[in-house]
């Protein structure tokens, strides 16, 4: 039978693996498939892939892509990375690839090398997940020279997960391949959110075991704590929105919880217990556990910086939750303002105070947009939508 195997070599994990589960709930129906990952990836993350039924193989080492310090620090970063390609190409290569498609968590303009012995072996598949931009001129170039090497080969099939992030490697590859490119959005699990949508919200069942005030106007937001989504934006917000709200909370939901240095930062905002910090696995072991949390909000809010298009705003959109994010990079592509939920710019914390102020105060408002939100989820960023799309492009490279 014809396989794929999905791959990567790093510890870290989020949207990008919650994008390939999407995909292998379409692509199994047709073709037998397979995940190698490295050994000490996050047992959340096990526990994902094993509730969808999927084989998979462990190799080390693994890669932990930390920001480095320092040229030493750099320099040992890119040997762990170094390591940890080689092992997964050896491990790739233990298997029977003569039949197979290898899709691939690696990219191109920083892994070409093992991306080209890929490819003279099988048939490799990349997604770019975001716009990246490759800063200096003479970076450029440099990608330009691996992009275009790449993209020469009959084996290399790339998709993006938004139309932000094909556009801005035009010029890069070579012309047929940029056309070549398929936009296989992000997506939310359709039959999880009609589960959770069948269902009356429960914040009670919740609010007892995870300390969220159940009487209050609730804001959420899900994502990594980190500066890039906004995190500092969504606590200068709250306190403002306190002030004028004050039967408002805000709940953050990350994979991992925020460090020491973080915690004693966001103390220094004064919410109180109007703010709760909550991991992902505390909510649930299964993922439609956060699914009914997130359905409780009141609004769900991400002020991010730099995005691709966040899982966790389309899921929050299909259930039916207004929302109020940021106009950069893809989001745009889903997030209509005055629409179907409210954009603003990033780092304008006065509009997000304002923004999620209207949706409490206007219910009307509120309510028009989830219901715009839900059908444009329901139309373009579903798994069985994007799917099927990935399947037609597997299919296409096995018959070439």
């Amino acid at each position: 039978m014809r396989q794929i195997i999905y791959a990567w070599n790093y510890v870290e994990w989020g949207g990008a693996q919650m994008y390939t589960l999407a995909l292998i709930k379409t692509v199994r129906k047709e073709f037998d498939v397979m995940i190698l990952l490295p050994e000490g990836s996050s047992p959340a993350l096990l526990r994902f892939i094993e509730e969808a039924g999927v084989r998979f193989k462990f190799f080390s080492p693994s890669f932990d892509a930390v920001s480095a310090r320092g040229v030493v620090g750099k320099l040992r970063l890119h040997a762990a990375k170094w390591k940890s390609e080689r092992a997964l190409l050896r491990e790739l290569f233990r298997l029977d690839l003569s039949n197979a498609i290898v899709h691939a968590e690696l990219a191109p303009w920083q892994s070409l090398f093992p991306l080209i012995r890929l490819c003279r072996h099988t048939k490799v598949f990349v997604t770019m997940h975001n716009s990246v931009d490759p800063g200096s001129t003479w970076r450029k170039a440099l990608w330009k020279v691996k992009l275009s090497a790449i993209s020469r080969f009959r084996n290399f099939h790339a998709f993006t997960a938004n139309v932000d992030a094909k556009n801005c490697f035009k010029g890069y590859f070579s012309d047929k391949a940029f056309d070549d490119i398929a936009v296989t959005y992000a997506c939310v699990d359709s039959e999880e959110i009609a589960e959770v949508r069948s269902e009356e919200p429960d914040l009670e069942r919740f609010a007892v075991r995870l300390g969220i005030p159940s009487d209050r106007f609730l804001v959420v937001a899900v994502g990594q704590f980190i500066d890039r989504k906004g995190r500092w934006d969504f606590l200068q917000a709250a306190r403002k929105i306190r002030d004028k709200e004050p039967d408002t909370a805000f709940v953050w939901i990350a994979n991992s919880a925020p460090s020491d240095e973080d915690l004693e930062r966001v103390e220094s905002f004064g919410l109180g217990n109007d703010l709760v910090f909550l991991t992902s696995d505390r909510v649930g072991k299964e993922h439609i556990e956060l699914m009914r949390l997130l359905r409780c909000a009141d609004v769900f809010a991400l002020p991010s910086y730099v995005e691709g298009l966040p899982i966790s705003l389309l899921e929050a959109m299909a259930l039916g939750v207004p929302s109020v994010s940021t106009s950069i990079n893809a989001i745009p592509e889903a997030l209509k303002d005055r629409e179907n939920g409210l954009l603003i710019e990033p780092g304008d914390v006065d509009a997000l105070a304002d923004a999620i102020i209207e949706l409490k105060r206007h219910p009307e408002l509120a309510a028009r947009l989830s219901e715009a939100a839900m059908e444009a989820v329901s139309r373009k960023f579903t798994d069985t939508v994007v799917g099927e799309l990935a399947l037609e492009r597997y299919r296409r490279a096995f018959a070439e």
